[in-house]
């Protein structure tokens, strides 16, 4: 990207766009469709004059998603940044405006154009694999949030079976579970139709505690296991890896997991890990051990945690199915 002479930051809101031109230093707001990124590209050309122009916008999920869609349409070369990376490079900001905003991304895209790489966007199949799993989770909560009510309800009426609430609410309950099944099988459908979503996918359900829902994830969350050099790169991205904590001769702690990660795979590999403890007898073994040794269980369970992270890559990258080495133990 350092061969790049011109940059535009865009600040992406739900209608409109604040495009910013580091070198020109202009700015203009547009509209946040098909017309407003033809106009915008127009523009552009203005200032630019013929010279490398590469786009910078930050991750705002379907709002920017359109923007980036045109964009790789139009074979045209465009960053899209984490937020809390532009943020944290910004320094001190004391007032907030789209303006500012755009501004912003255009500094931190051209001060690390040398370090940045193009995005491109992902597979259709991909991306609804991601919506569904959002769907999926949502769906769930909110089936979770109506069978406590009923549970409530229950115990304090005397014939909840003849009582119109619970009814209903047994009803809404046993559509949204239809309606889960009917994404589930959705998402399976989507991992069948691509062969190498499908190999990896029967490749994660060969270890211990890892079903559809955690599989999936996995294929989603590491671009079926494309966006991430290493597990230890991937463990850091869910918030699992430990750090040192330790300045001079007064700051020294022990290492420990970052809060900075993704909390929903840490949740979901929390709940692997305590199903993979009680299924898995190696790690049993391995969970009791740390505990015995004095080490924290909680502690414990995340070096779980990373060991399933390190088997679903190991599974990955050589192409065959975890085999329990006890079982053939002489």
């Amino acid at each position: 990207m350092k061969n790049y002479k011109e940059v535009v930051g865009i600040d992406v809101s739900k209608k409109t766009i604040d495009a910013f031109c580091y070198q020109a230093k202009v700015h203009k707001e547009f509209i946040n469709d098909v017309v407003g990124y033809k106009s915008l590209l127009k523009w552009v050309s203005k200032y630019s004059k013929g010279s490398a122009v590469f786009y910078c916008f930050e991750n705002t999920g379907y709002y920017s998603l359109k923007l980036a869609l045109y964009l790789s349409n139009q074979s045209i070369v465009y960053v899209e940044e984490s937020p809390l990376k532009i943020k944290r490079s910004s320094g001190i900001v004391k007032e907030k405006t789209d303006k500012l905003d755009a501004a912003l991304i255009a500094r931190y895209a051209w001060l690390y154009r040398e370090e940045l790489a193009p995005s491109s966007v992902k597979s259709m199949s991909h991306l609804e694999l991601g919506r569904l799993l959002a769907l999926r989770d949502q769906l769930v909560r909110n089936n979770a949030g109506l069978k406590g009510t009923l549970k409530e309800m229950k115990v304090l009426l005397s014939s909840p079976t003849t009582d119109s609430g619970c009814i209903s609410l047994k009803r809404s309950i046993d559509y949204l579970t239809k309606q889960v099944k009917a994404v589930e099988d959705r998402i399976k459908e989507i991992i069948s139709e691509d062969e190498s979503m499908q190999k990896n996918y029967e490749l994660l359900s060969s270890l211990k505690g890892v079903g559809l829902v955690v599989a999936s994830q996995l294929i989603y969350h590491t671009g079926n296991f494309t966006r991430f050099a290493s597990w230890r790169a991937f463990s850091s991205y869910c918030g699992t890896a430990p750090f040192e904590h330790r300045s001079g001769t007064s700051i020294y702690k022990r290492k420990q997991c970052h809060y900075l990660g993704d909390r929903k795979m840490k949740s979901l590999l929390s709940m692997v890990s305590v199903s993979a403890i009680q299924h898995d007898s190696e790690l049993r073994q391995y969970y009791k051990r740390k505990v015995a040794e004095g080490k924290d269980k909680m502690l414990a369970i995340n070096n779980v945690r990373n060991k399933l992270i390190a088997r679903a890559f190991a599974v990955v990258k050589r192409g065959t199915p975890y085999v329990v080495l006890q079982q053939h133990a002489a």
